[in-house]
């Protein structure tokens, strides 16, 4: 009897820990279509958890902006020739980078121009359309598509000459039923107000924005009286999160695990948060917000010289029009943080302004119009089938 041929074999690299969440969510999603699928990954906890072990740990990545780049240059060189070599010996059938281009596409371009009969998928388009417009052309000679979570980025990536990309749907649309009140945005009005502090995913973030954070809500309650405060983080920043706010001139409630954090969502009136994926995960909540962000002085002169776009607001690049207030560098200020949070506690113009634009991202997003991560799947195998 004739031993039954392996199934085709798809490496996966991802650089940090929301890539890895996509990694494991898409390895879900092609064992449903194709039990046979074989695996391989530079991952983290969450792949781990599919059986699909990491070449080394991820938190070695999980670095953010120039300086820490150039201090971790080394070691980031190492580790992007060491998957680079592991991925060519191993011999895929397709390889999928998700995210962290900084990382991942040196991996591609390394594994194209060594075993150029690879097919290459970009899970997650850089963003392109906001900075660095030419990586997009240049994209072309190592990713043969790209898996965009964003509504407007296949278009952006035609217009500026990148890989035939395909919007997929952002992750968060598959949790906003745990985000949202059963009672409708009204009845976030009801009861003790209860405020988010979201400073950043990375340590470098709660570091800058942690104290800016706290004197805001401290006058915010010297203004408006009692809240509470939740402050949502994942565990591997727990420490440094709750030492933080531990200095906050009011007492904050730190939450690591996935229930907390739901609950906290669905009850809060009103979020102050770090620019970046959560203003999507808020708005897609239904959660009226103020953010903030602040970067070294370097990184904000070549930020100001790069960036192409209106806002730095994902909520508001998708809604295609400014809705959250966002306070950046020198206007990121306890004051104004504070005077701009304010009115989102009661039922005001501002507030509703926000919500009314929050409900238009259903539509935008194509929530309810099937699984992004089974999207992406889809996408993947058709390129598995055309080899």
């Amino acid at each position: 009897m004739t031993a039954a041929a392996p199934g085709p074999h798809v490496y996966l690299v991802a650089g940090e820990e929301s890539g890895d969440r996509l990694g494991a969510a898409l390895i879900r999603a092609l064992r449903r279509e194709r039990p046979d699928i074989r695996f391989s990954a530079v991952g983290g906890s969450h792949m781990a958890d599919e059986g699909v072990a990491s070449l080394f740990p991820l938190g070695e990545l999980a670095i953010i902006g120039f300086a820490a780049i150039v201090k971790n240059l080394p070691s980031i060189l190492k580790r992007i020739n060491e998957t680079a070599d592991t991925v060519v010996a191993a011999k895929p059938d397709l390889l999928v980078i998700i995210d962290s281009p900084e990382f991942t596409h040196r991996v591609a371009r390394k594994v194209r121009a060594r075993a150029p009969q690879i097919p290459i998928v970009d899970y997650v388009c850089p963003s392109v359309w906001a900075w660095r417009s030419g990586r997009a052309k240049a994209m072309r000679g190592y990713v043969d598509r790209v898996l965009a979570l964003l509504p407007f980025e296949p278009a952006a990536m035609a217009r500026l000459g990148g890989p035939p990309t395909v919007f997929v749907g952002h992750p968060l649309a598959e949790q906003v039923d745990k985000l949202r009140p059963e009672g409708g945005p009204a009845s976030r009005l009801e009861g003790p107000p209860l405020v988010l502090a979201m400073p950043g995913s990375r340590s470098g973030e709660v570091r800058r924005m942690a104290e800016v954070f706290g004197a805001a809500l401290g006058q915010l309650a010297a203004q408006m009286g009692p809240f509470e405060v939740v402050v949502p983080t994942v565990e591997r920043l727990e420490t440094a999160v709750r030492e933080a706010v531990a200095r906050w001139p009011l007492p904050a409630r730190v939450v690591t695990q996935p229930h907390e954090k739901y609950a906290a969502f669905r009850r809060a009136r009103a979020a102050l948060a770090k620019s970046g994926t959560s203003t999507l995960e808020l708005a897609l909540s239904g959660v009226p917000m103020v953010t903030g962000y602040k970067v070294a002085g370097l990184e904000a002169v070549v930020a100001r010289l790069l960036i192409k776009v209106p806002s730095v607001i994902l909520a508001n690049l998708v809604l295609g029009r400014n809705v959250v207030p966002e306070f950046l560098q020198q206007d990121c200020t306890p004051k104004n943080l504070a005077q701009a949070l304010a009115p989102l506690l009661a039922d005001t113009p501002e507030r509703r302004q926000q919500v009314q634009a929050f409900a238009e991202l259903d539509e935008i997003m194509a929530l309810g119009q099937g699984s992004p991560s089974e999207k992406a799947a889809a996408v993947v195998l058709a390129t598995l089938q055309r080899i």
